[in-house]
């Protein structure tokens, strides 16, 4: 165990006795929080297999939003120091992706780099009216006592020099545009969608919607702007069958409150299928390159969903946090704003119409980068000539995003949940929309006009079995067989029951009726994955149950909304 105040290994005065790996240089990693470490991580890319360098990470010990930091380092292996420690020890060059901080103490040549889609973002070290210059452009931020602190200046595109060249001239000769490796590796991951989707979850025929949240009081999440209810009300409005949603919360958010207590105050979502994963991870990279809708605000997430071509609408945009003239300064006069007095759903189809031709968002797309496809071999470049170390042999590429390990989903109740559903009933055809019941606030009711309540009989919330339409009764449950016998009760315990569906196994059901009838319906031939007892009684209720008074059977081809694959289901009377 190493002692309090001893070096790591590699660096130890004595590391020669006991390392295996004898490296020739060492890169200091300097860190602000989790949000600008993931980005270190990006660019340390460039030393993968190259076992001459060895890197050692340090937090600046600055930031209010460090929670988190360490244990960062210590899931993934990554050898630490204090900040104390690096600054007082040299190293051959040092890398940080954020400019908090006291970075002038350093005694090693410093390599600054942006932590997001370029420079955005205002943030002032104190109090004062200041110029609105952009974080990690300005002297506030680049100069130390009149001397600039890094040594190189890593631009993603050559708006930034202009920007650089305005603020801080001095800095300029210091500046190198090498690209963005983040906005790289999503271009060169695009080709693989499907894998992408198919690892969150997705479906065949469903959409992703990415609901993105910076942090701060301007970002979606923030509870005292009008927006706040956003996630729940895109959780509410979209059919369930046919959208996900998925909610990107930044870092310094997730980290800021507690992950605990994120997925604490979004659980009544989760538990109705928001996906929630965890932000330190790679997961929000793979999101959007499944996404097909975004609802961002002035985050790097939304400038990179723009850049990827994906529609998107604003959800909440802070102009006070946004570097005038910046291409996120564009973006806010570019995006059309969520107006909260109409559904979701046509706003998002209207951006995609829109913006698919859009000669504006064209042209803002290219201001992420104007190097793509080059980052990895000019950040690997510009650090080995720092390094003073020939590249290695292999040639530099960007590598693709990795597929999630797990789908980022809450609770999993062990009762089906309630939904209200609507059945569009045609000349044998019926189409099927369904809405998780509890998130629902009857502000915009539009989509649930016409809806039946759909519930498990052993929901333990009882105002939702005791008010639905439809009653479920699956099967395993230890009064299945009861249910089938005892209708009786169930209309006395259950006033507005209209239909009991027993589950039968092939995710057909038993309708029982208050009038006494009985019908069987049956899926036949191909069942695509959304085919249910729940979905079965559903279209007894709303559709087969009025025209049960032709002789035979009757077959109803279903869907579940526009885009899913039909399945017949035949209904007969008992």
């Amino acid at each position: 165990m190493r002692g309090a105040g001893r070096l790591p290994l590699p660096i130890a005065a004595d590391s020669g006795r006991w390392v295996s790996v004898a490296a020739e240089r060492t890169v200091l990693g300097v860190v602000h929080n989790i949000t600008s470490a993931t980005r270190l991580l990006d660019l340390l890319t460039v030393f993968e297999g190259d076992r001459r360098v060895q890197t050692v990470f340090t937090c600046t010990e600055s930031s209010a939003l460090d929670e988190g930091t360490l244990e960062f380092f210590t899931s993934r292996g990554m050898l630490n120091i204090p900040w104390k420690e690096a600054t007082a020890h040299t190293f051959d060059v040092a890398i940080a992706t954020s400019r908090g901080g006291d970075l002038h103490n350093l005694r090693t040549p410093l390599i600054g780099a942006p932590h997001g889609a370029g420079y955005n973002k205002l943030l002032q070290r104190g109090p004062g009216n200041r110029k609105q210059e952009a974080f990690g452009l300005s002297p506030e931020w680049l100069t130390h006592e009149g001397r600039v602190v890094p040594s190189a200046i890593i631009l993603s595109h050559d708006e930034q020099h202009e920007r650089l060249a305005a603020s801080c001239p001095e800095a300029v000769p210091v500046s190198v545009v090498a690209g963005d490796p983040c906005f790289d590796q999503l271009q060169v991951s695009a080709p693989f969608r499907e894998n992408y989707r198919q690892a969150l979850g997705i479906r065949p025929g469903q959409k992703l919607i990415v609901v993105s949240s910076t942090w701060g009081r301007g970002s979606i999440l923030a509870p005292d702007e009008i927006e706040a209810d956003l996630l729940r009300r895109v959780l509410a409005e979209l059919p369930v069958d046919e959208y996900r949603v998925l909610a990107a919360v930044h870092t310094n958010a997730w980290f800021g409150h507690g992950a605990w207590q994120l997925q604490n105050w979004l659980a009544p979502l989760t538990e109705h299928g928001l996906l929630l994963p965890v932000p330190d991870t790679e997961t929000w990279k793979a999101a959007l390159l499944a996404a097909d809708g975004i609802l961002g605000d002035h985050g790097s997430l939304t400038m990179y969903g723009i850049a990827l071509g994906i529609p998107a609408i604003l959800g909440s945009f802070a102009e006070s946090r946004v570097a005038p003239h910046s291409p996120m300064a564009r973006l806010g006069k570019t995006l059309p704003r969520f107006a909260a007095h109409r559904p979701f759903l046509p706003q998002i189809e209207e951006a995609a119409a829109v913006q698919r031709d859009s000669a504006e968002l064209r042209e803002l797309r290219t201001t992420v980068t104007s190097r793509p496809g080059e980052s990895a071999v000019l950040l690997r470049r510009l650090f080995y000539q720092w390094l003073d170390l020939p590249e290695p042999m292999t040639p530099a590429g960007q590598r693709s995003v990795p597929i999630p390990s797990t789908v980022p989903v809450g609770y999993t109740s062990p009762v089906q949940r309630p939904v209200y559903v609507s059945v569009a009933p045609e000349e044998g055809r019926a189409t099927v929309r369904r809405y998780p019941a509890p998130v629902q606030r009857r502000t915009m009711e539009r989509h649930l006009a016409g809806t039946h309540l759909v519930a498990d009989i052993d929901d333990p919330d009882a105002r939702w079995p005791r008010s639905a339409d439809v009653l479920l009764l699956p099967l395993g449950r230890p009064r299945h067989t009861a249910g089938m016998t005892g209708w009786e009760d169930i209309a006395a315990r259950y006033p507005g029951c209209a239909l009991l569906a027993v589950e039968e196994p092939e995710d057909g059901c038993l309708a029982l009726l208050r009038d006494g009838m009985r019908l069987r319906a049956r899926w036949h031939g191909r069942r695509p994955w959304w085919t249910s007892a729940a979905v079965a009684a559903s279209v007894v209720h709303d559709h087969a149950m009025s025209t049960m008074s032709s002789p035979g059977p009757v077959r109803v081809q279903v869907a579940l909304g526009a885009d899913t694959e039909n399945a017949l289901l035949v209904v007969d009377v008992l």
